[in-house]
């Protein structure tokens, strides 16, 4: 009986991962990997088996209970397995679901914390999720809920920060409104956060809807209200993205997919 690792990659470029998560890849003889972590990441492990469980919105994706069998199969027979995660597994990450079959198998586990979309999001835009006297509370929610509804509430926080709203910009545009939320609420939109293809746009609540094609079908996540405002003038320039290379890896390994 081995031990699952469960690192959390970042949400973009493969040098956002943490040293921890670096050197559990070193050792692991299995990874089963998201869609969304950068293939750069198979050279911290490349003797490794990588495994491709990834899930995607909208697209057809390996059933969770096939990732959770997978998990104990291969901790079963392996010393050390590591499950790779995009952003912070913690967040968003179904994490709970797995820590759950690991622990009816009776196999030991581990959670390496990382960088979660929105965190990446603030970075990108150099606009902080939290400010001084104004901006004293986050909330980190899906666009979608479990029966595939879209769902806004109103300011249960000064900073509310929505994952995988990318298909939904119009629609939770016009649900924030419902909700409550004023019309010239400023909202800042970020997809592929951390990337170097990352795009940025700013907008008002009312205004939404225009961000919908410059970020069409693009892992996005959309920040509501204090921690969407500037900070800097516009005329101080733009952000820019990273010029610090991400890519780990010349070449990329032959991978595995559950689907295969």
């Amino acid at each position: 009986m081995g031990k699952v690792i469960f690192v959390s990659a970042g949400p973009g470029a493969a040098d956002l991962i943490t040293l921890r998560g670096a050197r559990a890849l070193a050792l692991a003889q299995v990874v089963l990997f998201d869609a969304l972590t950068d293939p750069a990441l198979r050279e911290l492990a490349p003797k490794a088996e990588w495994i491709d469980v990834g899930k995607r919105g909208f697209c057809d994706s390996v059933k969770q209970t096939a990732i959770n069998a997978a998990l104990v199969k291969q901790a079963q027979s392996h010393e050390l397995v590591v499950r790779l995660k995009g952003g912070d597994a913690s967040v968003f990450g179904r994490l709970e679901e797995e820590l759950i079959a690991l622990a009816e198998a009776g196999i030991a586990c581990e959670v390496v914390p990382g960088v979660t979309a929105a965190i990446a999001a603030a970075a990108q835009t150099r606009k902080p999720l939290t400010r001084r006297g104004v901006g004293r509370s986050v909330s980190l929610t899906t666009a979608m809920t479990q029966d595939s509804e879209l769902q806004a509430r109103g300011a249960a926080a000064d900073t509310e920060v929505f994952y995988m709203a990318g298909r939904q910009l119009a629609a939770l545009g016009r649900k924030l409104l419902e909700a409550g939320w004023a019309e010239d609420t400023p909202v800042s939109v970020v997809s592929r956060a951390g990337c170097l293809d990352a795009l940025s746009s700013e907008h008002s609540v009312a205004q939404l809807a225009a961000a919908s094609l410059l970020h069409k079908g693009r892992p996005t996540v959309v920040v509501v209200g204090a921690g969407a405002r500037p900070v800097l003038p516009q005329n101080h320039g733009t952000p820019t993205n990273s010029s610090i290379t991400p890519g780990l890896a010349r070449h990329q390994a032959q991978n595995t997919s559950l689907t295969d």
